[in-house]
């Protein structure tokens, strides 16, 4: 499962599981700033796609609410990251998931997203 702006960027699908998600990309030169070190909007679209596969991986159209995005390390051109998603609450209508941003066992960035979770209704309009 992937979408166009995955391939654009790089993005490999390990793995997608009820409300989890793994996902790896390697750092490439399109992906730095100006500083020479990567993107932060790079690392966000690494976290915001596993977020969108573990919160639709239910069956269920899941849409963001809300983000929020920390980042602890510089990450340089090479680097492999690895990208994962876990739930961490699932309910009727909304639910919440951690994605961990890592560059060899050691986490560079820290993502949390709430989406709402459109019930069958809303999914067939």
């Amino acid at each position: 499962m992937s979408d166009p702006f995955m391939h654009l960027l790089g993005i490999e699908v390990c793995s997608v599981g009820a409300g989890q998600a793994h996902l790896v990309a390697e750092v490439r030169p399109q992906h730095l700033n100006i500083h020479g070190t990567c993107h932060g909007g790079f690392l966000y679209s690494l976290a915001d796609a596993a977020f969108a596969l573990a919160s639709n991986s239910h069956g269920v159209m899941a849409v963001a609410l809300a983000t929020h995005m920390e980042y602890f390390k510089a990450v340089r051109e090479g680097d492999r990251l690895e990208a994962r998603a876990s739930e961490e609450n699932l309910g009727r209508h909304t639910a919440t998931y951690r994605i961990e941003i890592a560059r060899e066992g050691q986490t560079v960035a820290l993502f949390t997203g709430t989406v709402y979770r459109l019930s069958e209704t809303k999914e067939k309009q």
